[in-house]
């Protein structure tokens, strides 16, 4: 009929893809430790962010696991092996696996007193070849023909088969217990 096709139209025309600016779009990742934490940053490969009547309405994300950098040990010995240990067959084997992937698979409208954020994403990530859905509450605003996004996500590693120094694995590793959830702080910037 008439009225579908000018529903359709409408709908093809508001569905709009922002791609996501890679030189303006940071994520920084925060792991924990009995005795401390470590922290630095990843890239992402390529991003893009789908809204309908600038409301979010999905999208895909590519992270590459080489970029991944520290940022808290200054000595360029213990930085250079703490990386390549992360790297490594014990944590995440980027050799193997070398991209991780999120794809939004939900969108909730989302409330919280504590924050700012307004919806509440959920999606199939995938590191080492494994999937598991995730979901967390980020802020997502559409101004001016820019899109800027901005959550905190936790992660449990165990998941993912990332098992060095969790007690998930391995009984009796007191203080050299690194913690199984990391954190991923999100900020995105996505243009048309």
């Amino acid at each position: 009929s008439l009225f579908s096709v000018l529903v359709l139209n409408h709908l093809v025309i508001a569905n709009e893809i922002y791609k996501v600016d890679l030189n303006n779009s940071q994520l920084k990742w925060e792991g924990r430790k009995v005795t401390g934490a470590h922290h630095g940053t990843i890239n992402l490969q390529s991003g893009s962010l789908e809204v309908v009547d600038s409301k979010l309405s999905g999208g895909e994300f590519t992270i590459d696991m080489n970029s991944m950098i520290n940022l808290d040990l200054e000595d360029e010995t213990w930085n250079k092996k703490l990386i390549d240990h992360l790297k490594s067959d014990d944590f995440f084997s980027v050799e193997k696996f070398p991209i991780a992937k999120f794809k939004i698979t939900d969108i909730k409208n989302y409330k919280d007193s504590d924050t700012e954020a307004n919806y509440l994403i959920i999606g199939d990530l995938s590191i080492k070849g494994i999937t598991h859905s995730i979901e967390f509450p980020a802020v997502f605003k559409v101004e001016e023909g820019k899109v800027t996004a901005s959550a905190k996500i936790e992660i449990d590693r165990s998941k993912y088969d990332v098992r060095f120094g969790s007690s998930s694995f391995f009984k009796g590793l007191g203080d050299k217990m690194i913690y199984d959830n990391f954190t991923m702080d999100v900020e995105l910037t996505a243009t048309k």
